[in-house]
C-alpha cells in the first residue's frame, strides 16, 4: 500500500526548507565529489522523500527540520557510496551525520542562538531556514565569502586563496555581504 501525496500545504512546508538543505548540502560535499554530485539533485530527492513519508514525522519545525536533515544525510551517503562502488560504511554516516550537525550549528552561530527547549529548537530552525534563503539571495562573491568564513571557518587568507582575490577584497566581501545579510533577515522578519 503506498503513502498517501502529501497536500499542497504540505508542499509548500517542505519547499521552505529548500535554500536550508542546499546550504547544507553545499557545504557538505567534499571537493572531490562536487562536480559529479549535484547538490540540489540531494535536496530535490530529499524533499521528495519527506514528502511521501510526511505521515511518518511530527507536525513540529524541530521534527521536521531534524528529519530532512536526517534524509540529507542519507541521501548524501547513498550518492557517495555509488559513485565509491564500496561495501556500506556505518562510520561514514555518522561522520556525514556529524558534519551536518556541525553546520546547522554553525549556521546558528552566525545567527547568534543556542539550542535549548523544543520551542526554542523551532524558532531556531525557523531563523535558519530564513537564513539560508537570505544567503541564497546574496551575489555568489559575498555568498562563498560568508560560506567560507563565517560557515566553514576558513581564516581570511585562506578565504582570499580560495575565492582568487586579496585579503581587503575579500575584508570588503564579508563586509557588504554580513550587512546586506542583516537587512534581509530584518526585513524577512518584519514580514
Amino acid at each position: 500500500m503506498s503513502d498517501p501525496p502529501a497536500s499542497l500545504s504540505q508542499h509548500a512546508q517542505f519547499e521552505r526548507y529548500r535554500s536550508y538543505l542546499l546550504l547544507l548540502a553545499r557545504l557538505q560535499l567534499d571537493k572531490r565529489w562536487q562536480q559529479r554530485i549535484d547538490p540540489s539533485d540531494l535536496v530535490q530527492q530529499t524533499l521528495l522523500d519527506g514528502q511521501a513519508k510526511w505521515h511518518q514525522m511530527g507536525t513540529e519545525n524541530a521534527e521536521l527540520a531534524a528529519w530532512l536533515r536526517k534524509a540529507l544525510s542519507n541521501n548524501l551517503a547513498d550518492a557517495i557510496r555509488k559513485l565509491q562502488t564500496a561495501k556500506r560504511n556505518i562510520g561514514r554516516e555518522r561522520l556525514l551525520n556529524d558534519a551536518l550537525d556541525a553546520s546547522s550549528a554553525a549556521l546558528a552561530s552566525l545567527l547568534g542562538q543556542e539550542q535549548t527547549s523544543v520551542g526554542q529548537r523551532a524558532v531556531r530552525n525557523e531563523d535558519l531556514v530564513r537564513l539560508a534563503e537570505a544567503l541564497a539571495q546574496l551575489p555568489e562573491p559575498q555568498r562563498e565569502a560568508i560560506v567560507l568564513h563565517h560557515l566553514q571557518g576558513a581564516s581570511l587568507k585562506e578565504t582570499a586563496r580560495s575565492l582568487g582575490r586579496t585579503d581587503p577584497a575579500v575584508a570588503g566581501l564579508l563586509h557588504r555581504g554580513l550587512r546586506r545579510l542583516r537587512e534581509l533577515m530584518l526585513s524577512r522578519a518584519a514580514d
